[in-house]
């Protein structure tokens, strides 16, 4: 999958020595949550209900590191001046991520808009303005594809911030802290890609199919219309998917019904996303405040 990716084999071992052991509770917490969200950016194939765990584990991972910060000792180690220009380099990646993480969430409530406007016009059947809504939604889309890249090239500009700030610190005290916010940044930057590739990047398509594009973010579906029929099985796991502009269009009832029932499916899904970044938003600001504090010891 296009969002997939594999953070470094240097990340995937933790040692603390700021805490009494590696059996802390803090620290075998944070191993675990790391575990798992290695494995699901890894993973080739996502439902949308996976994403959704991936956000919560995401939400429990930022929660852990809040309590790691506010470790004394931690705070003592990091306060010190020769650690506080990395501290400030966290604050900076924070910051970016929280802006990607707000942008996305506009770009959400705008398709949930368009995607509403749609479902509105389909019932009414009839509706002379169905196929200007149509048009609308697909520009809205086209934009958001824009926006997107913008923000992968961000993301990407960032990750590689991120390899070089991993080796700031010498001092063994930071060994876990330096590890588990490079890694926990890393990974959250996947996750966005993630979201990004496939709930806004949609495949080429000839244009004499006449495909609008439709975000599909739950799990597999058949499509509307008889050209998907044939897809193979890479192509019907990925949930980004086209419905075709006449299935929405036309005046087929059972083709209008699917059309419909696809759009109900990817409104609940958006949605289950925005609650989802909106925890992580607000895990990463709580964050955010811990690193300031710091800087102000």
């Amino acid at each position: 999958m296009a969002g997939s990716a594999v953070l470094p084999d240097q990340c995937h071992h933790l040692r603390s020595i700021s805490m009494p052991s590696r059996s802390h509770p803090l620290a075998l917490q944070v191993e675990e949550e790391l575990h798992k969200l290695r494995t699901f950016v890894a993973s080739s194939s996502l439902t949308g209900q996976m994403i959704c765990n991936g956000l919560r584990g995401l939400e429990n991972l930022y929660n852990c590191i809040k309590e790691l910060l506010h470790l004394l000792h931690n705070q003592q180690v990091l306060s010190q001046f020769p650690h506080k220009k990395w501290v400030e380099e966290q604050l900076d990646g924070s910051l970016k991520l929280l802006d990607l993480c707000d942008t996305l969430r506009d770009k959400l409530v705008t398709m949930k808009e368009h995607i509403q406007d749609l479902q509105l016009a389909l019932r009414r059947r009839g509706d002379t303005a169905i196929q200007s809504k149509v048009h609308a939604y697909i520009r809205t889309v086209k934009k958001a594809q824009k926006d997107m890249n913008n923000c992968l090239k961000s993301l990407k500009q960032m990750d590689n911030r991120c390899v070089s700030s991993s080796a700031l610190s010498k001092d063994s005290d930071l060994s876990m802290m330096v590890q588990v916010l490079t890694e926990a940044k890393q990974i959250t930057m996947s996750l966005l890609q993630i979201v990004l590739s496939n709930l806004f990047l949609a495949r080429s398509k000839p244009k004499s199919s006449r495909w609008s594009f439709v975000s599909k973010v739950l799990h597999k579906k058949k499509v509307a219309c008889e050209e998907h029929e044939n897809r193979n099985e890479a192509e019907s796991t990925d949930f980004s998917f086209s419905t075709p502009y006449e299935c929405i269009t036309c005046k087929d009832g059972v083709k209008v019904q699917k059309a419909q029932e696809q759009l109900e499916g990817l409104e609940f899904n958006i949605e289950s996303f925005e609650t989802g970044l909106e925890c992580l938003f607000r895990q990463l600001v709580q964050n955010r405040v811990s690193l300031l504090n710091i800087l102000s010891l």
